[in-house]
Parts: C-alpha cells; sequence; structure tokens
C-alpha cells in the first residue's frame, strides 16, 4: 500500500478529532411534523449513532449528537416541512462513493458491494480480497482520496451517498463541494466507539441504508458470539502493542484504545493502561521515547508490533534492527514477540477473531492465529 494511503488509514483507526466548528448540537426539533414515530433500532454497545423509525419506512438517524439524516424508501415523498439541518439519504443506496475504509468489510460482510461504485483506495490499497478483486475486474472504480476526489466521477454516475471518516474534517471544502454537487455526505464515527463492539455494531446501520437489514443483524450476532466466547478473566499478563516511528519514537495505544480495551477483555493487561482517560477518543496514540518505553515495557509477558505504518516485520532480527535495546526485553527473551498481519484495520468485522487471536496468545492454548504472527 503506497505510505500516504497507510498513513490515511492509521490516523483514521485512531479516531482523529474533528475541528471545533464540526461539532455543532443537532437541533432538538421534530424533522418533520408529519413524520409518525415506529420505533428505534436496539443498539447493545454503539452509542455515536441512533435510528428512530417511522410509518412508511422512513428513518431518522443521528450521528455523533450533530449530524442528523432522513433514509427515505425508494418512491416515498419527502416531508413538506423537513427541518433545514437534516441531509436526505434516498435509500436503498447506490453508486456509493466510499472513503472510510473500515466501513468497506462492512459492506462484504452485508454482501452489499454491488450499491458501492467508487472507493477513495486504489486495488492495490485494499489488504481485503473482495474489494481489491472488485476493483481489479472494474465493479468498484478509484475515485480518488478523500482530500481530493474526482468530483466529475463521482457526479456523472449519480452518487447516492459519500461515506466518509472524520478525516474529512481535515478538508471540509470537500465535504461541502459533494454537497454543492447533490451528494449526501454521511461521516461515520465507528471509530470514537468506546467500546470494541460498538464499532460492529455500526454494520446495522449499513444495513439500513442497503436494504440488508437480515445481514446486518447476522453479522452483529456473529461478533457478540466471538467475542462471548474469547472474553477471559485476567491473568495479569501484561501485553504491549507499539510500533517504531521512522524517527525512532515508540507509538503506543492510549488506554482509551479498542486494542487495548480487547487486550484487557481477553484476559490480559495493557502494559500503558495508565495512559489518558479511558473514555477519551480524541486520540487514542501517543508517541515515547524508546528509554521510556523500554523501561516499561522491559518486563512485559507479550509484545506485539503494529505493521500498518512501516510494513510487517519478518523476525525478531527484524525488530531489534530498529532498536537493539529491546534484545533485553523478557518478551524477546523468551520468544514471545508477535506482529499484526497488515489487513487489520481494514477488517472491522473481524473484531471477534482478533480477539480470539489475542486470546490464544494470552492463554498459551496454541489455537491457530489469523491477524496476529510469532515472530521468530
Amino acid at each position: 500500500m503506497p505510505a500516504d494511503q497507510a498513513a490515511d488509514q492509521q490516523v483514521e483507526s485512531t479516531a482523529p478529532e474533528a475541528p471545533e466548528e464540526s461539532q455543532t448540537p443537532a437541533e432538538t426539533g421534530p424533522v418533520s411534523s408529519s413524520l409518525v414515530p415506529s420505533g428505534s433500532m436496539e443498539l447493545a454497545a454503539a452509542r455515536e449513532f441512533t435510528v428512530d423509525y417511522y410509518e412508511g419506512g422512513y428513518a431518522v438517524i443521528c450521528i455523533h449528537g450533530t449530524d442528523r439524516y432522513l433514509a427515505v424508501p425508494a418512491g416515498a415523498q419527502l416531508p413538506e416541512d423537513l427541518a433545514g439541518d437534516v441531509t436526505v439519504i434516498r435509500t436503498p443506496i447506490e453508486n456509493t462513493y466510499l472513503a472510510a475504509s473500515a466501513v468497506m468489510d462492512m459492506f462484504v460482510s452485508l454482501d452489499a458491494l454491488d450499491t458501492v461504485s467508487f472507493s477513495s483506495l486504489s486495488a492495490d490499497g485494499w489488504y481485503l480480497d473482495v474489494p481489491r478483486r472488485a476493483m481489479e475486474a472494474g465493479e468498484i472504480r478509484y475515485a480518488g482520496k478523500y482530500s481530493e476526489p474526482d468530483y466529475e466521477q463521482i457526479v456523472a454516475a449519480d452518487c447516492g451517498l459519500a461515506i466518509e471518516s472524520t478525516m474529512i474534517y481535515h478538508t471540509p471544502e470537500v465535504k461541502e463541494r459533494l454537497e454543492q454537487f447533490g451528494v449526501p455526505v454521511l461521516v461515520d464515527y465507528s471509530s470514537y466507539e468506546t467500546e470494541p463492539l460498538g464499532r460492529t455494531e455500526w454494520v446495522k446501520l449499513y444495513g439500513l441504508l442497503t436494504g440488508r437489514q437480515e445481514e446486518a443483524e447476522a453479522a452483529w450476532a456473529a461478533q457478540q458470539e466471538a467475542f462471548s466466547q474469547a472474553s477471559a478473566p485476567s491473568t495479569g499478563k501484561t501485553v504491549a502493542f507499539f510500533y517504531i516511528t521512522a524517527s525512532g519514537e515508540v507509538n503506543v495505544r492510549k488506554s482509551s484504545d479498542y486494542l487495548a480495551k480487547m487486550i484487557s477483555i481477553a484476559g490480559g493487561t495493557y502494559l500503558f493502561d495508565d495512559l489518558g482517560d479511558k473514555d477519551d477518543t480524541a486520540s487514542s496514540t501517543m508517541s515515547l521515547q524508546m528509554e521510556e518505553f523500554y523501561a516499561a515495557a522491559k518486563d512485559a509477558d507479550y509484545m506485539i508490533y503494529n505493521s500498518t505504518i512501516e510494513g510487517e516485520l519478518s523476525s525478531v532480527e527484524e525488530l531489534l534492527q530498529k532498536s537493539p535495546l529491546l534484545a533485553k526485553c523478557k518478551a524477546v527473551e523468551e520468544g514471545n514477540v508477535y506482529c499484526t498481519t497488515k489487513n487489520i484495520y481494514q477488517s472491522s468485522m473481524a473484531l471477534g477473531t482478533i480477539l480470539t487471536d489475542l486470546h490464544h496468545i494470552i492463554a498459551e492454548d496454541g489455537g491457530d492465529l489469523t491477524y496476529l504472527y510469532r515472530l521468530d
């Protein structure tokens, strides 16, 4: 994957904070006085979106407490007194421009790639086999990265929705221009969920938008079951999750990060559990000097290297080339050093499998690993 695309995904995965000007509260008035309520979507873990149902197949979506959308079923009329802050999305969506990479795996799990026409990643930017093959076959086309979309191509195809990550707030003029062209823009906040399962529950929202509600419920249930099976009481074993930057600093996760929480769910103790507010989603990583990292990590039971930016490692020796100091760490000496696979952040509907991997490592039960591998 090109370095700039990898960097974008790393930032996206750690929940960048949207600029203050985007944080305006949603209007408290009704979306329309003519809509008749009929219920709400049941959510077990997600807190960054809500869905209220109305008679006639309408649905009101509120995201991050700031953005309101009205999902309008095919053939239905718009309410005459629609509130001015509401974005209209015609459902089921068609010709989607998908610029939030974590969402693609949700569309795969819904068997809804036929609703996606454009991607902000090129084919070689996808580590997921299904979207990569779809792009190589021309079924999904590259339409520019999120900050430089191909407006002409997107508009000409009558794009029904652009799905962006919060990275779009770093280039707000792009969002404004898409909307000026009549393309509704939905900003995905799944990375802001404070609980790991909350991220995967966003599949229910995309199930609603694509008309795949049954598939969404099945995908969500599978994740719940995987979490139930892989959850374990604390073993007291400590785990360091990190990568080494080009400048030699060590990037680690704050205690609020979903991977830090998954380590705890799997029975481990995240090594930097005291870094930051556990409910803080503004930034879930921080950098440490190598000496500071070593002082904390030298006695860790397990070390997991994050391969997203610098690429996968093939051996412990390759890790030690980045910092010989790590040779003195307990996990290195005992052979308990692992690395993530390159597709871990795109696999948003595989958190249950990733949790299972963590459980296998911490329990030392010899189970097969999918998204983690031991370094020799």
